[in-house]
């Protein structure tokens, strides 16, 4: 009987804890969302990261474009002696191929690069209208190879010099082995600055519109921008911009202006993730 009685009440004492552990657990995780794991901050810096580098293409791209021969990028903070750029106005649809070669090669804004990008396109590559398809062949950036393809199609509008870009990105960055991010949307760039200079190290973009994120884990994220992304050629980050994501851990906000004290932006990895009723300082 008295045996019977003990294993009664271990039993119920079990339970309690048992039950005492489980609610503890919960309450932790209604308390610090951030818990979740790294996937909090990570997405944002992996959509910062893979943007940059989609703009750092389209921009090559136009350079490209505007001077076939290569000759003025050399010397305007673009490729130094690292590529050629090889064009066929003969073939239709017209292509530009950028050639770094199969190696790393330093370019003058300090970004190693190699492969080649390729740039085809109907007309003349500043026409209205004028949709510019950018594939890879082996091309890498700082060692992370760039697959898919992007379909930017120019935008002219009333106002002189206001013409910008509707995007359809289908990127994907081999960050290291057997690693990825995929990057699929529908985009608006526009280069707010520098494009009458003809020196890349001066531009700036925004990026507006949507995409869609795929980590190496394969956990989604949907990102809608609220505020434009504001990118320069000089800093590899996101600088300001707010986005609301949605898709794995549920519904938060990125406000990628903030650097570390305040919201007023700037070239740092800081960033801002808002999670119901908290906020927590990232970085990217």
């Amino acid at each position: 009987m008295y045996f019977n009685k003990t294993i009664r009440f271990s039993a119920i004492v079990a339970f309690a804890a048992l039950f005492l552990s489980v609610g503890c657990i919960k309450s932790k995780k209604e308390t610090n969302a951030m818990s979740d794991g790294e996937d909090n901050g990570g997405y944002a810096g992996d959509a910062s990261k893979i943007e940059w580098i989609n703009n750092d293409v389209i921009s090559l791209a136009d350079a490209a474009g505007t001077y076939y021969n290569g000759v003025y990028m050399r010397v305007t903070n673009t490729f130094g002696d690292c590529a050629t750029v090889a064009t066929d106005t003969l073939s239709n649809p017209h292509v530009i191929t950028i050639r770094f070669g199969d190696k790393n090669c330093r370019c003058l804004d300090g970004n190693n690069r190699r492969g080649s990008i390729v740039i085809s396109y109907y007309g003349r590559y500043s026409d209205s209208n004028s949709s510019h398809t950018i594939t890879y062949h082996n091309y890498a950036f700082n060692d992370m190879q760039l697959k898919g393809n992007v379909v930017a199609t120019r935008v002219d509008t009333t106002v002189v010099g206001s013409w910008y870009y509707n995007i359809k990105v289908d990127d994907t960055l081999v960050t290291k082995p057997n690693a990825y991010l995929k990057w699929k949307g529908l985009l608006v760039r526009r280069q707010v600055a520098g494009y009458t200079t003809g020196d890349r190290s001066d531009n700036e973009y925004t990026v507006s519109g949507s995409a869609t994120l795929t980590r190496e884990n394969g956990h989604v994220f949907v990102f809608d921008i609220a505020t434009p992304l504001h990118f320069t050629q000089d800093c590899p980050y996101v600088k300001s911009g707010v986005v609301n994501v949605s898709g794995y851990l549920g519904a938060r906000i990125i406000n990628y202006g903030f650097n570390g004290s305040t919201l007023a932006g700037g070239c740092d990895r800081d960033a801002q993730l808002k999670i119901g009723l908290y906020t927590y300082n990232i970085q990217l």
